[in-house]
């Protein structure tokens, strides 16, 4: 009787985790599977007379491809500098509003909110705001070169950059505009700073210790797993990053938005080499899992996680 009633709550769970477990097989493992076949053969994705095995050719052709090593390229420029611009932006921001202060609450709902609203209509405002002819940023900065300019005439011929639609502000452009949304890491960051004791600040006050040695000394170590986490999703994140340069490519900024997944998708929606482009998304998941694991394997060295006991 005890075993059936068993088998029958086993029985229950499965059945609640049913449309789950379907979505699971049916539109990740599936797909996932499939595109690890895909990746050795040759196939436009619409017609079946074309399928051809081909082995690692597709994988060769990847490190053959200039248009590779330029997305790579520019992925990584990206990733590596506005992952550390990122977590030390929403640190400084958690931080602040760590405070005890009237309203605070106001405060870290306002930048909290654009992690909440992005999505394709907040890229369009980017890009209306990044707009050399008409943006807001020219604007402003074109107001405060014409005030400067009064007292150091030279800056009147200074020319204002083109953003998204030069070359060289491109990526610069998208890291900033990454900062913007670095409201969900800092809410993780204000979650950490709240777990710390107090007493550990306590302490450094009566020993004399200043506020950079507190937060070089207690605030830092005792946050190492929070900063761990999201050093880890923003690698995961940054080398996905899709919306923006999709939106934002243009012909003035020539290939430097250029950015991985735009290749792959190129390769599969507009080139229709299926094919290659799962040879893509293989070697973007080494990638990633590559970069990962290193994080992970030198966390023994710098995060410190509290022992219990």
């Amino acid at each position: 009787m005890k075993r059936k009633r068993t088998i029958h709550r086993h029985i229950i769970g499965i059945g609640f985790a049913a449309p789950w477990l379907l979505g699971f097989f049916v539109w990740t493992l599936g797909p996932l599977l499939f595109s690890i076949v895909l990746s050795f053969m040759h196939w436009d994705g619409i017609t079946t007379q074309d399928i051809q095995w081909v082995g690692f050719d597709n994988f060769r052709r990847c490190f053959q491809e200039q248009d590779f090593w330029l997305a790579l390229s520019n992925t990584f420029y990206y990733s590596f500098i506005a992952i550390p611009l990122s977590l030390c932006y929403s640190l400084f921001l958690a931080v602040l509003l760590n405070q005890r202060v009237k309203g605070i609450g106001v405060f870290r709902t306002i930048f909290y909110l654009p992690h909440i609203i992005g999505g394709i209509a907040t890229i369009v405002i980017w890009q209306w705001l990044y707009n050399p002819d008409f943006g807001m940023f020219n604007n402003v900065l074109r107001g405060i070169i014409d005030f400067l300019s009064i007292f150091i005439p030279s800056l009147s011929d200074m020319s204002l950059p083109g953003w998204i639609y030069e070359r060289s502000w491109a990526k610069p452009s998208l890291i900033i505009m990454n900062m913007w949304g670095a409201g969900g890491a800092m809410l993780i960051f204000l979650a950490g700073l709240q777990n710390i004791p107090t007493y550990l600040y306590e302490a450094a006050d009566i020993d004399g210790a200043s506020r950079w040695q507190q937060f070089r000394h207690i605030t830092i170590p005792q946050l190492s797993p929070t900063i761990f986490f999201n050093l880890v999703m923003g690698i995961i994140g940054s080398f996905q990053v899709f919306n923006q340069v999709f939106l934002m490519y243009n012909s003035s900024s020539g290939d430097s938005l250029l950015f991985y997944v735009l290749y792959l998708y190129r390769k599969a929606f507009e080139d229709f080499e299926l094919g290659y482009a799962s040879a893509l998304a293989w070697i973007l998941f080494i990638v990633i899992m590559f970069f990962t694991l290193l994080v992970i394997r030198s966390s023994k060295v710098w995060v410190h996680y509290e022992e219990s006991g």
